[in-house]
């Protein structure tokens, strides 16, 4: 990444920052890629599940040389909203009208998914079809990629507009570096309660989506 690539504009509740203004005085930065497009109406409660992990660690990460961020594309007054609904204090960015989730192969647009243009966790997907089966949930029983899309106020094809993702960059000298990136199941070691799972009697015992955002267990 050359320095041309440093000045993506992001908001912030600070205001307007460039990619390296997140390091905030840190040299390394881990960036999760929050699936919440402009047209939704609240964040993917996949990734919302994965997030409620995020406040506790946040602080002792900042503490050791690295800042941890959200970005997501959907626009700042949104992001801010959901975040107080759910309670939430680790630093969320908004990539509305920048490249960023274009450029890092998180976002796309209506032609490429029409056309097969989407390539995703460094493959291409085919030209897209109603099939509410595919994507990052297919291991689940099932029609988890439409009720996800279902919970965030969208159909299939716009919700699967976006995926999930996270990046990490150095910063040195000014420049900022992309170190790595992973998307779908290689997000799993990220989510903190399957860390608890796998060491439980039954384990994952997954038959399903069993999962949602913590506000609303109970409500379904």
């Amino acid at each position: 990444m050359g320095s041309d690539r440093n000045e993506y504009r992001f908001g912030t509740d600070e205001g307007s920052a460039s990619l390296a203004d997140l390091f905030q005085g840190r040299l390394q930065l881990l960036v999760y890629h929050f699936m919440f497009g402009p047209d939704y109406t609240a964040g993917c409660a996949t990734c919302s599940t994965i997030a409620d992990g995020f406040n506790g660690i946040a602080v002792h990460l900042a503490n050791h040389d690295v800042m941890l961020w959200a970005i997501s594309r959907a626009p700042l007054a949104k992001l801010q909203a959901y975040k107080r609904r759910m309670g939430w204090t680790f630093p969320w960015a908004s990539s509305f009208g920048s490249d960023f989730n274009s450029d890092f192969n998180i976002s796309f647009t209506e032609e490429q998914q029409r056309e097969g243009g989407i390539e995703y966790n460094y493959r291409r997907e085919p030209a897209w079809q109603l099939r509410s089966d595919e994507g990052m949930a297919s291991r689940m029983a099932g029609t988890p990629v439409a009720d996800n899309a279902t919970m965030t106020g969208t159909d299939v094809a716009t919700y699967t507009r976006e995926r999930p993702g996270m990046s990490a960059f150095a910063l040195e000298d000014g420049v900022v570096y992309h170190t790595y990136s992973a998307y779908a199941r290689g997000l799993d070691a990220v989510w903190g309660m399957y860390q608890w799972l796998d060491r439980a009697p039954k384990g994952r015992n997954e038959t399903g989506v069993w999962w949602g955002r913590h506000d609303e267990y109970g409500k379904r």
